[in-house]
Protein backbone atom coordinates (compact mmCIF):
# COMPACT_ATOMS: atom_id res chain seq x y z
CA UNK A 1 0.00 0.00 0.00
CA UNK A 2 1.47 3.42 -0.80
CA UNK A 3 0.14 6.49 0.90
CA UNK A 4 0.36 9.44 -1.34
CA UNK A 5 0.68 12.99 0.41
CA UNK A 6 -1.46 15.57 -1.28
CA UNK A 7 -3.17 18.92 -0.64
CA UNK A 8 -6.89 19.63 -0.98
CA UNK A 9 -7.95 20.64 -4.31
CA UNK A 10 -10.66 23.54 -4.49
CA UNK A 11 -14.45 22.96 -6.42
CA UNK A 12 -14.82 19.58 -4.97
CA UNK A 13 -18.12 20.00 -2.99
CA UNK A 14 -20.32 17.59 -4.30
CA UNK A 15 -24.61 18.08 -5.57
CA UNK A 16 -27.66 16.18 -5.12
CA UNK A 17 -26.15 13.82 -7.56
CA UNK A 18 -22.33 13.86 -6.47
CA UNK A 19 -19.35 15.54 -8.19
CA UNK A 20 -19.61 16.32 -11.68
CA UNK A 21 -16.83 18.34 -13.19
CA UNK A 22 -15.52 18.29 -16.95
CA UNK A 23 -13.61 15.25 -17.41
CA UNK A 24 -10.39 16.69 -17.80
CA UNK A 25 -10.51 18.27 -14.11
CA UNK A 26 -10.96 14.59 -13.04
CA UNK A 27 -7.63 13.44 -14.83
CA UNK A 28 -5.90 16.43 -13.39
CA UNK A 29 -3.22 14.73 -10.51
CA UNK A 30 -4.84 13.91 -7.14
CA UNK A 31 -8.27 15.47 -8.47
CA UNK A 32 -10.15 11.58 -8.36
CA UNK A 33 -7.85 10.12 -5.55
CA UNK A 34 -8.12 13.55 -3.13
CA UNK A 35 -12.55 12.93 -3.88
CA UNK A 36 -12.52 8.89 -3.06
CA UNK A 37 -9.99 9.16 -0.44
CA UNK A 38 -12.73 11.97 0.71
CA UNK A 39 -15.90 9.33 -0.05
CA UNK A 40 -13.87 6.90 2.15
CA UNK A 41 -13.22 8.88 5.00
CA UNK A 42 -16.68 10.87 4.88
CA UNK A 43 -18.83 7.46 5.00
CA UNK A 44 -16.26 6.01 8.31
CA UNK A 45 -13.53 4.36 6.88
CA UNK A 46 -13.87 1.15 4.40
CA UNK A 47 -12.04 -1.14 6.34
CA UNK A 48 -14.11 -4.40 6.57
CA UNK A 49 -17.19 -3.11 4.06
CA UNK A 50 -18.13 -4.65 0.67
CA UNK A 51 -18.77 -2.28 -1.69
CA UNK A 52 -20.74 -2.00 -5.63
CA UNK A 53 -18.78 -0.20 -8.02
CA UNK A 54 -19.55 0.77 -12.06
CA UNK A 55 -20.89 3.46 -14.22
CA UNK A 56 -22.46 4.65 -17.27
CA UNK A 57 -18.79 3.56 -19.62
CA UNK A 58 -18.56 7.33 -20.57
CA UNK A 59 -14.98 8.47 -21.04
CA UNK A 60 -12.65 7.89 -17.47
CA UNK A 61 -15.04 5.34 -17.33
CA UNK A 62 -12.82 2.19 -16.50
CA UNK A 63 -9.09 3.86 -15.82
CA UNK A 64 -10.94 5.52 -12.47
CA UNK A 65 -12.52 2.05 -11.73
CA UNK A 66 -8.75 0.66 -11.95
CA UNK A 67 -7.78 3.87 -9.12
CA UNK A 68 -11.18 3.60 -7.34
CA UNK A 69 -10.84 -0.45 -6.85
CA UNK A 70 -6.75 -0.44 -5.97
CA UNK A 71 -7.98 2.59 -3.47
CA UNK A 72 -10.78 -0.11 -1.93
CA UNK A 73 -8.05 -2.32 -1.44
CA UNK A 74 -5.40 0.29 0.11
CA UNK A 75 -8.25 1.36 2.39
CA UNK A 76 -9.36 -2.15 3.51
CA UNK A 77 -12.12 -2.82 1.84
CA UNK A 78 -13.39 -6.14 2.10
CA UNK A 79 -15.21 -7.08 -1.09
CA UNK A 80 -15.80 -4.92 -4.16
CA UNK A 81 -18.52 -6.11 -6.52
CA UNK A 82 -18.25 -4.56 -10.66
CA UNK A 83 -20.23 -4.45 -13.31
CA UNK A 84 -18.09 -6.02 -16.23
CA UNK A 85 -16.21 -3.25 -17.92
CA UNK A 86 -17.12 -1.03 -14.90
CA UNK A 87 -20.37 -0.94 -16.47
CA UNK A 88 -23.31 -0.35 -14.17
CA UNK A 89 -26.86 1.41 -14.87
CA UNK A 90 -27.22 3.76 -11.93
CA UNK A 91 -30.70 2.13 -11.12
CA UNK A 92 -28.75 -1.98 -11.62
CA UNK A 93 -26.02 -0.29 -9.20
CA UNK A 94 -28.75 0.56 -6.83
CA UNK A 95 -30.65 -3.11 -7.26
CA UNK A 96 -27.05 -4.87 -6.54
CA UNK A 97 -25.89 -2.80 -3.55
CA UNK A 98 -29.93 -3.92 -2.09
CA UNK A 99 -29.63 -7.45 -3.11
CA UNK A 100 -25.95 -8.18 -2.02
CA UNK A 101 -26.52 -6.36 1.29
CA UNK A 102 -23.34 -4.01 0.74
CA UNK A 103 -22.49 -1.07 2.31
CA UNK A 104 -23.00 0.89 -0.34
CA UNK A 105 -21.12 1.68 -3.73
CA UNK A 106 -19.60 4.28 -5.93
CA UNK A 107 -20.98 5.34 -9.04
CA UNK A 108 -19.01 6.80 -11.88
CA UNK A 109 -21.74 9.00 -14.23
CA UNK A 110 -22.93 12.24 -14.93
CA UNK A 111 -25.92 11.21 -15.42
CA UNK A 112 -27.65 13.16 -18.71
CA UNK A 113 -24.47 15.00 -19.19
CA UNK A 114 -22.58 14.65 -22.82
CA UNK A 115 -19.26 12.46 -22.32
CA UNK A 116 -16.35 12.77 -24.12
CA UNK A 117 -12.58 13.72 -22.96
CA UNK A 118 -13.93 17.62 -23.29
CA UNK A 119 -17.00 16.44 -21.70
CA UNK A 120 -18.53 15.45 -17.99
CA UNK A 121 -17.71 12.95 -15.48
CA UNK A 122 -19.09 12.04 -12.48
CA UNK A 123 -18.86 10.23 -9.12
CA UNK A 124 -21.49 9.98 -6.51
CA UNK A 125 -21.57 7.55 -3.20
CA UNK A 126 -24.88 5.29 -3.27
CA UNK A 127 -25.86 4.24 0.85
CA UNK A 128 -26.62 0.56 1.84
CA UNK A 129 -30.27 1.65 1.21
CA UNK A 130 -29.23 1.77 -2.47
CA UNK A 131 -30.17 5.47 -2.69
CA UNK A 132 -27.72 9.01 -2.93
CA UNK A 133 -26.11 10.13 0.00
CA UNK A 134 -27.55 12.41 2.29
CA UNK A 135 -26.37 15.88 2.71
CA UNK A 136 -25.37 14.33 6.11
CA UNK A 137 -22.64 12.49 4.27
CA UNK A 138 -22.25 14.32 1.15
CA UNK A 139 -21.17 17.42 3.36
CA UNK A 140 -18.79 15.23 5.65
CA UNK A 141 -16.94 14.28 2.24
CA UNK A 142 -16.97 18.05 1.26
CA UNK A 143 -15.00 18.50 4.58
CA UNK A 144 -12.67 16.37 3.93
CA UNK A 145 -11.60 17.50 0.85
CA UNK A 146 -10.94 20.70 2.62
CA UNK A 147 -8.31 19.08 5.25
CA UNK A 148 -7.46 15.80 3.01
CA UNK A 149 -3.63 15.73 3.48
CA UNK A 150 -3.00 11.94 1.84
CA UNK A 151 -4.41 9.22 0.26
CA UNK A 152 -3.88 5.48 -0.09
CA UNK A 153 -3.66 3.21 -3.23
CA UNK A 154 -2.25 -0.08 -3.73
CA UNK A 155 0.45 -0.60 -6.56
CA UNK A 156 -0.89 -3.47 -8.75
CA UNK A 157 -1.73 -3.95 -12.28
CA UNK A 158 -4.93 -3.07 -13.76
CA UNK A 159 -7.67 -5.92 -12.82
CA UNK A 160 -9.21 -7.63 -15.62
CA UNK A 161 -12.65 -6.47 -15.72
CA UNK A 162 -13.82 -8.02 -19.02
CA UNK A 163 -14.65 -11.78 -17.43
CA UNK A 164 -17.46 -12.84 -14.75
CA UNK A 165 -15.66 -14.09 -12.20
CA UNK A 166 -14.07 -13.96 -8.45
CA UNK A 167 -10.39 -12.27 -8.57
CA UNK A 168 -8.45 -10.76 -5.52
CA UNK A 169 -6.23 -7.30 -5.18
CA UNK A 170 -4.00 -6.94 -2.13
CA UNK A 171 -5.90 -9.13 -0.29
CA UNK A 172 -9.69 -7.61 -1.16
CA UNK A 173 -12.32 -9.91 -3.23
CA UNK A 174 -13.13 -8.53 -6.27
CA UNK A 175 -16.33 -9.78 -7.92
CA UNK A 176 -17.15 -9.12 -12.01
CA UNK A 177 -20.53 -9.46 -12.31
CA UNK A 178 -22.88 -9.45 -15.42
CA UNK A 179 -23.85 -5.86 -15.43
CA UNK A 180 -27.57 -6.85 -16.93
CA UNK A 181 -28.65 -10.45 -15.36
CA UNK A 182 -29.70 -9.38 -11.83
CA UNK A 183 -31.61 -6.23 -12.92
CA UNK A 184 -33.81 -8.76 -15.46
CA UNK A 185 -34.58 -11.05 -13.00
CA UNK A 186 -36.22 -8.41 -10.94
CA UNK A 187 -37.60 -7.07 -13.82
CA UNK A 188 -39.68 -10.38 -14.40
CA UNK A 189 -40.70 -10.19 -10.84
CA UNK A 190 -42.29 -6.91 -11.25
CA UNK A 191 -43.90 -6.93 -14.81
CA UNK A 192 -45.90 -9.22 -16.64
CA UNK A 193 -43.54 -10.47 -18.94
CA UNK A 194 -45.83 -12.93 -20.91
CA UNK A 195 -48.84 -10.15 -21.70
CA UNK A 196 -45.59 -8.36 -23.23
CA UNK A 197 -44.10 -11.15 -25.33
CA UNK A 198 -47.73 -11.68 -26.16
CA UNK A 199 -48.12 -8.73 -27.36
CA UNK A 200 -45.33 -8.30 -29.47
CA UNK A 201 -45.70 -11.44 -31.00
CA UNK A 202 -49.07 -9.88 -32.09
CA UNK A 203 -46.83 -7.52 -33.86
CA UNK A 204 -46.46 -5.06 -31.27
CA UNK A 205 -43.47 -2.36 -32.91
CA UNK A 206 -41.39 -0.32 -30.24
CA UNK A 207 -38.42 1.41 -30.93
CA UNK A 208 -36.26 2.19 -28.25
CA UNK A 209 -33.11 4.79 -28.16
CA UNK A 210 -30.38 4.06 -25.68
CA UNK A 211 -28.79 7.33 -26.97
CA UNK A 212 -25.26 5.37 -27.16
CA UNK A 213 -25.40 4.97 -23.33
CA UNK A 214 -25.88 2.55 -20.36
CA UNK A 215 -28.86 1.18 -21.31
CA UNK A 216 -27.89 -0.14 -24.73
CA UNK A 217 -27.26 -3.69 -23.52
CA UNK A 218 -30.54 -3.14 -20.94
CA UNK A 219 -32.44 -2.90 -23.82
CA UNK A 220 -30.70 -5.96 -26.17
CA UNK A 221 -31.09 -8.62 -23.38
CA UNK A 222 -34.85 -7.36 -21.88
CA UNK A 223 -36.51 -5.70 -24.76
CA UNK A 224 -35.50 -8.11 -27.61
CA UNK A 225 -34.17 -11.19 -26.25
CA UNK A 226 -36.54 -11.69 -23.52
CA UNK A 227 -39.79 -10.36 -24.57
CA UNK A 228 -39.02 -10.75 -27.98
CA UNK A 229 -39.20 -7.42 -29.53
CA UNK A 230 -38.43 -7.22 -33.35
CA UNK A 231 -34.47 -7.14 -33.56
CA UNK A 232 -33.77 -3.68 -34.67
CA UNK A 233 -36.11 -1.89 -31.78
CA UNK A 234 -33.39 -0.90 -29.80
CA UNK A 235 -31.40 1.44 -31.50
CA UNK A 236 -28.08 3.46 -30.69
CA UNK A 237 -27.75 0.36 -28.61
CA UNK A 238 -24.34 0.14 -27.88
CA UNK A 239 -22.48 2.34 -25.01
CA UNK A 240 -19.73 4.41 -26.54
CA UNK A 241 -17.40 6.79 -24.48
CA UNK A 242 -18.52 9.90 -26.12
CA UNK A 243 -22.02 8.61 -26.73
CA UNK A 244 -21.80 8.58 -30.28
CA UNK A 245 -21.34 12.75 -30.32
CA UNK A 246 -25.22 12.43 -28.63
CA UNK A 247 -26.63 14.69 -25.75
CA UNK A 248 -28.03 11.85 -23.75
CA UNK A 249 -30.66 13.22 -22.54
CA UNK A 250 -34.20 11.66 -23.29
CA UNK A 251 -36.13 14.61 -24.39
CA UNK A 252 -37.87 15.83 -27.27
CA UNK A 253 -34.93 17.98 -28.22
CA UNK A 254 -32.36 16.14 -27.91
CA UNK A 255 -33.71 12.99 -28.61
CA UNK A 256 -34.89 14.09 -31.99
CA UNK A 257 -34.47 11.39 -34.24
CA UNK A 258 -37.17 8.98 -31.77
CA UNK A 259 -39.34 12.40 -32.33
CA UNK A 260 -38.85 12.39 -35.98
CA UNK A 261 -39.46 8.86 -36.15
CA UNK A 262 -42.71 8.45 -33.77
CA UNK A 263 -44.10 11.48 -35.95
CA UNK A 264 -43.32 10.25 -39.23
CA UNK A 265 -45.24 8.11 -41.35
CA UNK A 266 -44.74 4.55 -40.59
CA UNK A 267 -44.49 5.10 -36.63
CA UNK A 268 -43.79 2.01 -34.53
CA UNK A 269 -46.44 1.77 -31.82
CA UNK A 270 -44.11 2.60 -28.89
CA UNK A 271 -41.11 4.54 -28.16
CA UNK A 272 -39.24 5.48 -25.92
CA UNK A 273 -35.43 6.58 -24.99
CA UNK A 274 -33.41 6.48 -21.54
CA UNK A 275 -30.28 8.92 -20.85
CA UNK A 276 -26.06 8.10 -19.95
CA UNK A 277 -26.30 6.03 -16.50
CA UNK A 278 -30.28 4.45 -17.47
CA UNK A 279 -32.34 6.34 -14.27
CA UNK A 280 -34.41 8.84 -16.97
CA UNK A 281 -36.92 7.73 -19.83
CA UNK A 282 -38.68 9.58 -21.90
CA UNK A 283 -42.28 7.75 -23.42
CA UNK A 284 -43.72 8.77 -26.95
CA UNK A 285 -47.06 7.27 -28.94
CA UNK A 286 -47.20 7.93 -32.76
CA UNK A 287 -47.81 11.45 -32.89
CA UNK A 288 -47.68 12.05 -29.14
CA UNK A 289 -45.39 12.68 -26.99
CA UNK A 290 -46.14 12.05 -22.54
CA UNK A 291 -44.85 14.72 -20.27
CA UNK A 292 -42.81 13.29 -17.63
CA UNK A 293 -45.61 14.21 -14.93
CA UNK A 294 -48.26 12.99 -17.54
CA UNK A 295 -46.35 9.43 -17.44
CA UNK A 296 -46.05 9.48 -13.21
CA UNK A 297 -49.85 9.92 -12.85
CA UNK A 298 -50.37 7.09 -15.50
CA UNK A 299 -48.77 4.54 -14.27
CA UNK A 300 -50.15 5.50 -10.64
CA UNK A 301 -53.64 4.83 -11.71
CA UNK A 302 -52.29 1.52 -13.84
CA UNK A 303 -49.74 0.16 -11.48
CA UNK A 304 -52.27 -2.24 -10.34
CA UNK A 305 -51.93 -3.71 -13.57
CA UNK A 306 -48.39 -5.00 -12.92
CA UNK A 307 -48.07 -7.96 -10.89
CA UNK A 308 -45.55 -5.92 -8.74
CA UNK A 309 -48.07 -3.76 -7.49
CA UNK A 310 -51.12 -6.00 -7.75
CA UNK A 311 -52.08 -5.59 -4.31
CA UNK A 312 -52.03 -1.93 -4.99
CA UNK A 313 -49.34 1.27 -4.19
CA UNK A 314 -48.78 2.55 -0.13
CA UNK A 315 -48.48 6.04 -1.87
CA UNK A 316 -47.12 8.30 -4.55
CA UNK A 317 -44.86 11.50 -4.37
CA UNK A 318 -43.23 14.09 -6.36
CA UNK A 319 -41.05 16.26 -6.35
CA UNK A 320 -42.31 20.13 -6.19
CA UNK A 321 -41.56 20.99 -9.41
CA UNK A 322 -43.66 18.32 -11.18
CA UNK A 323 -47.06 18.94 -12.06
CA UNK A 324 -50.21 18.29 -9.94
CA UNK A 325 -51.24 15.31 -12.14
CA UNK A 326 -50.59 12.72 -10.16
CA UNK A 327 -52.16 14.45 -7.04
CA UNK A 328 -55.48 14.24 -8.70
CA UNK A 329 -54.89 10.05 -8.94
CA UNK A 330 -53.98 9.98 -5.43
CA UNK A 331 -57.21 11.78 -4.12
CA UNK A 332 -59.21 10.24 -6.61
CA UNK A 333 -57.70 6.60 -5.61
CA UNK A 334 -57.59 7.52 -1.62
CA UNK A 335 -53.50 7.28 -2.07
CA UNK A 336 -50.98 10.01 0.54
CA UNK A 337 -49.51 11.84 -1.86
CA UNK A 338 -46.03 13.65 -0.79
CA UNK A 339 -44.58 16.56 -2.56
CA UNK A 340 -40.84 16.40 -1.81
CA UNK A 341 -37.79 19.08 -2.88
CA UNK A 342 -35.79 17.90 -6.31
CA UNK A 343 -33.57 15.33 -5.38
CA UNK A 344 -34.03 10.95 -4.99
CA UNK A 345 -32.84 10.88 -1.64
CA UNK A 346 -35.75 12.72 -0.38
CA UNK A 347 -38.40 9.81 -2.24
CA UNK A 348 -35.31 7.38 -0.74
CA UNK A 349 -36.20 8.46 2.77
CA UNK A 350 -40.12 7.88 2.07
CA UNK A 351 -39.78 4.62 0.47
CA UNK A 352 -37.74 3.21 3.62
CA UNK A 353 -40.04 4.51 6.00
CA UNK A 354 -42.90 2.41 4.17
CA UNK A 355 -44.76 5.59 3.10
CA UNK A 356 -44.89 5.09 -0.75
CA UNK A 357 -44.27 2.52 -3.61
CA UNK A 358 -44.06 5.39 -6.80
CA UNK A 359 -42.50 8.51 -7.10
CA UNK A 360 -41.47 10.85 -10.13
CA UNK A 361 -39.85 14.01 -11.41
CA UNK A 362 -40.69 16.39 -14.37
CA UNK A 363 -37.20 15.76 -15.27
CA UNK A 364 -37.78 12.59 -17.07
CA UNK A 365 -36.71 10.20 -13.33
CA UNK A 366 -39.47 7.73 -12.55
CA UNK A 367 -39.66 4.65 -10.28
CA UNK A 368 -40.94 2.69 -7.57
CA UNK A 369 -39.44 1.02 -4.31
CA UNK A 370 -37.72 -1.90 -6.03
CA UNK A 371 -34.83 0.19 -5.70
CA UNK A 372 -33.67 3.76 -4.74
CA UNK A 373 -32.97 5.74 -7.80
CA UNK A 374 -35.58 7.02 -10.62
CA UNK A 375 -35.12 3.89 -13.29
CA UNK A 376 -35.35 4.33 -17.31
CA UNK A 377 -36.54 0.97 -18.15
CA UNK A 378 -38.53 -0.09 -15.62
CA UNK A 379 -40.69 2.64 -16.39
CA UNK A 380 -40.83 1.95 -19.94
CA UNK A 381 -41.58 -1.83 -19.36
CA UNK A 382 -43.96 -0.63 -16.50
CA UNK A 383 -45.75 1.20 -19.50
CA UNK A 384 -45.10 -1.30 -21.56
CA UNK A 385 -47.32 -3.85 -19.15
CA UNK A 386 -50.08 -1.49 -19.13
CA UNK A 387 -50.41 -0.91 -22.67
CA UNK A 388 -50.35 -4.81 -23.21
CA UNK A 389 -53.29 -5.04 -20.35
CA UNK A 390 -55.25 -2.25 -21.46
CA UNK A 391 -54.66 -3.23 -25.40
CA UNK A 392 -55.25 0.54 -25.90
CA UNK A 393 -53.16 2.86 -27.76
CA UNK A 394 -50.89 5.40 -26.15
CA UNK A 395 -53.09 8.05 -27.75
CA UNK A 396 -56.10 6.40 -26.48
CA UNK A 397 -54.75 5.62 -23.29
CA UNK A 398 -53.94 9.48 -22.44
CA UNK A 399 -57.02 10.87 -23.45
CA UNK A 400 -58.81 8.41 -20.95
CA UNK A 401 -56.65 9.11 -18.34
CA UNK A 402 -57.51 13.00 -19.24
CA UNK A 403 -61.20 12.10 -19.72
CA UNK A 404 -61.07 10.80 -15.79
CA UNK A 405 -58.78 13.37 -14.24
CA UNK A 406 -58.20 16.58 -16.00
CA UNK A 407 -55.48 17.44 -18.02
CA UNK A 408 -52.64 19.44 -16.02
CA UNK A 409 -51.24 20.99 -19.06
CA UNK A 410 -47.36 21.29 -18.34
CA UNK A 411 -44.03 22.25 -19.75
CA UNK A 412 -40.42 23.13 -18.67
CA UNK A 413 -38.07 26.07 -20.08
CA UNK A 414 -34.54 25.65 -19.24
CA UNK A 415 -32.22 28.69 -20.08
CA UNK A 416 -28.62 27.12 -20.04
CA UNK A 417 -25.55 28.54 -19.19
CA UNK A 418 -26.62 31.73 -17.48
CA UNK A 419 -24.29 33.84 -15.54
CA UNK A 420 -24.59 32.83 -12.12
CA UNK A 421 -24.20 36.45 -11.27
CA UNK A 422 -27.55 37.36 -13.23
CA UNK A 423 -29.51 34.19 -12.03
CA UNK A 424 -28.94 34.38 -8.36
CA UNK A 425 -29.69 38.25 -7.84
CA UNK A 426 -32.87 37.69 -9.94
CA UNK A 427 -34.01 35.03 -7.60
CA UNK A 428 -32.96 37.14 -4.42
CA UNK A 429 -35.11 39.95 -6.54
CA UNK A 430 -38.19 37.29 -6.81
CA UNK A 431 -37.72 36.67 -2.90
CA UNK A 432 -37.95 40.34 -2.38
CA UNK A 433 -41.03 40.76 -4.08
CA UNK A 434 -43.62 37.79 -2.69
CA UNK A 435 -46.00 40.10 -0.28
CA UNK A 436 -46.37 42.36 -3.21
CA UNK A 437 -47.36 40.25 -5.72
CA UNK A 438 -50.26 38.65 -3.89
CA UNK A 439 -53.55 39.24 -5.20
CA UNK A 440 -51.97 41.15 -8.55
CA UNK A 441 -53.37 40.53 -11.65
CA UNK A 442 -51.19 39.34 -14.37
CA UNK A 443 -52.18 38.43 -17.89
CA UNK A 444 -55.36 38.68 -16.54
CA UNK A 445 -54.91 36.15 -13.77
CA UNK A 446 -54.87 36.72 -10.03
CA UNK A 447 -51.97 35.64 -8.12
CA UNK A 448 -53.01 33.56 -4.87
CA UNK A 449 -49.53 32.88 -3.28
CA UNK A 450 -45.94 33.17 -4.00
CA UNK A 451 -42.77 32.05 -1.58
CA UNK A 452 -39.77 29.86 -1.57
CA UNK A 453 -40.82 26.11 -0.83
CA UNK A 454 -39.49 24.79 2.07
CA UNK A 455 -39.46 21.19 2.84
CA UNK A 456 -40.10 19.42 6.14
CA UNK A 457 -39.22 15.65 5.82
CA UNK A 458 -41.86 14.00 7.60
CA UNK A 459 -39.12 10.69 8.24
CA UNK A 460 -36.59 12.88 9.78
CA UNK A 461 -37.62 15.91 10.83
CA UNK A 462 -34.94 17.66 8.81
CA UNK A 463 -35.43 20.61 6.86
CA UNK A 464 -34.51 22.25 3.23
CA UNK A 465 -34.96 25.15 2.38
CA UNK A 466 -35.12 27.28 -0.65
CA UNK A 467 -35.76 24.60 -2.84
CA UNK A 468 -37.78 26.72 -5.60
CA UNK A 469 -39.40 30.16 -6.37
CA UNK A 470 -43.24 29.27 -6.69
CA UNK A 471 -46.32 31.88 -8.09
CA UNK A 472 -49.72 30.14 -7.47
CA UNK A 473 -52.54 31.74 -9.54
CA UNK A 474 -56.64 31.20 -9.13
CA UNK A 475 -57.21 27.78 -10.48
CA UNK A 476 -54.49 25.83 -10.22
CA UNK A 477 -52.36 27.15 -12.74
CA UNK A 478 -48.43 27.95 -11.77
CA UNK A 479 -44.80 28.85 -12.61
CA UNK A 480 -42.11 27.32 -10.28
CA UNK A 481 -38.00 28.85 -10.82
CA UNK A 482 -34.93 26.82 -9.88
CA UNK A 483 -31.66 27.39 -10.60
CA UNK A 484 -30.05 23.40 -11.34
CA UNK A 485 -27.06 22.36 -10.05
CA UNK A 486 -26.28 19.48 -12.68
CA UNK A 487 -24.65 21.41 -15.07
CA UNK A 488 -20.79 22.06 -14.96
CA UNK A 489 -20.52 25.72 -16.52
CA UNK A 490 -22.36 29.05 -15.09
CA UNK A 491 -26.23 28.35 -14.05
CA UNK A 492 -29.40 27.15 -15.50
CA UNK A 493 -32.64 28.50 -15.23
CA UNK A 494 -35.81 25.96 -14.93
CA UNK A 495 -38.86 27.39 -15.16
CA UNK A 496 -41.83 25.36 -14.66
CA UNK A 497 -45.25 26.31 -16.10
CA UNK A 498 -48.74 24.83 -15.16
CA UNK A 499 -52.32 25.25 -16.04
CA UNK A 500 -55.05 22.65 -15.12
CA UNK A 501 -57.67 22.47 -17.74
CA UNK A 502 -60.88 20.30 -16.99
CA UNK A 503 -62.92 20.78 -20.35
CA UNK A 504 -62.86 17.98 -22.21
CA UNK A 505 -63.02 20.39 -25.21
CA UNK A 506 -59.62 22.13 -24.71
CA UNK A 507 -57.58 18.64 -23.82
CA UNK A 508 -55.97 18.68 -27.43
CA UNK A 509 -54.16 21.88 -27.32
CA UNK A 510 -50.94 22.64 -28.11
CA UNK A 511 -48.83 23.16 -24.29
CA UNK A 512 -47.14 25.80 -25.58
CA UNK A 513 -50.38 27.52 -26.83
CA UNK A 514 -52.11 26.60 -23.23
CA UNK A 515 -49.70 27.60 -21.29
CA UNK A 516 -48.75 30.84 -23.51
CA UNK A 517 -50.86 33.33 -20.65
CA UNK A 518 -48.54 32.04 -17.86
CA UNK A 519 -45.86 32.14 -20.00
CA UNK A 520 -46.12 35.66 -20.46
CA UNK A 521 -46.76 36.03 -16.76
CA UNK A 522 -43.68 34.65 -15.68
CA UNK A 523 -41.83 36.94 -17.69
CA UNK A 524 -43.76 40.25 -16.74
CA UNK A 525 -42.67 38.96 -12.84
CA UNK A 526 -39.17 37.34 -13.17
CA UNK A 527 -37.92 38.62 -16.19
CA UNK A 528 -35.60 36.15 -17.37
CA UNK A 529 -35.44 37.16 -20.94
CA UNK A 530 -34.97 40.48 -20.16
CA UNK A 531 -32.04 39.85 -17.59
CA UNK A 532 -30.22 37.23 -19.69
CA UNK A 533 -30.40 38.74 -22.89
CA UNK A 534 -31.88 35.20 -24.26
CA UNK A 535 -34.64 35.76 -26.82
CA UNK A 536 -36.73 32.11 -25.30
CA UNK A 537 -35.39 29.00 -23.78
CA UNK A 538 -32.82 26.67 -24.81
CA UNK A 539 -34.46 23.45 -24.07
CA UNK A 540 -38.09 23.07 -24.06
CA UNK A 541 -39.74 19.95 -22.54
Amino acid sequence: MNTVATTPIDGQKPGTSGLRKKTRVFMQPHFLENFVQSIFDGIGGARGKTFVLGGDGRFFNERAAQVILRMAAANGAAHVIVGRDALLSTPAASHLIRLNKTDGGIIMSASHNPGGEDEDFGVKFNMANGGPAPESVTNAMFERTRTIQEYHIVTAQDVDLSTVGDTELAGMKITVVDPVADYAALMETLFDFDAIRAMFAGGFRIQFDAMCAITGPYGHEILENRLGAAPGSVVHGTPLPDFGGMHPDPNPTWAHELMDTMNGPDAPDFGAASDGDGDRNMVVGPNIYVSPSDSLAVLAANAHLAKGYAAGLKGVARSMPTSAAVDRVAEKMGLACFETPTGWKFFGNLMDDGRVSLCGEESFGTGSDHVREKDGLWAILMWLNILAKRQMSVAEIMHDHWQSYGRNYYSRHDYEAVDSDIANTMMDDLRSRFDGLVGQTIQGHRVSDADDYAYHDPVDGSVSAQQGIRVLFDGGARFVIRLSGTGTSGATIRLYLESLETDPANFDQDPQDALRWIILAAEDIAGIRARTGKSGPDVTT
